[in-house]
């Protein structure tokens, strides 16, 4: 919890963060951002176990991210709306171009301290 004065307008962002908080999670609202899709579907894409995504499903709906339409048997996952697919293109975007340059001398380093 934040300590800092008007933390509680942090919260939301902080629970939206969470829910994001794994790799799983960040393919599925991937996934999702480009159509609907069955649970079968999203085994088949990610390569996981059927537990394990309807895990990570739930994780999402919980957080209210995404919903699911029962059609027939099955049930088909939307993303609630599209600011969260671009949150995590944003983010994944960023990864990218993290990684693709090298760190400047003396950036992220904290320097010594000299007696």
């Amino acid at each position: 919890m934040c300590a800092c004065q008007g933390a509680d307008r942090y919260e939301p962002a902080g629970e939206l963060f969470k829910a994001l908080a794994s790799p799983v999670r960040l393919a599925i609202v991937d996934l999702l951002a480009v159509r609907p899709r069955y649970v079968y579907q999203l085994v088949e894409l990610t390569g996981l176990t059927q537990p394990h995504v309807s895990q990570q499903l739930r994780i999402l709906r919980h957080a209210g991210l995404v919903h699911g339409v029962r059609q027939h048997r099955e049930i088909a996952y939307t993303l609630r709306d599209d600011h969260v697919a671009h949150i995590v293109r944003d983010a994944l975007a960023h990864a990218r171009e993290a990684r693709a340059v090298p760190e400047k001398p003396g950036r992220g380093a904290t320097p010594r301290r000299t007696r």
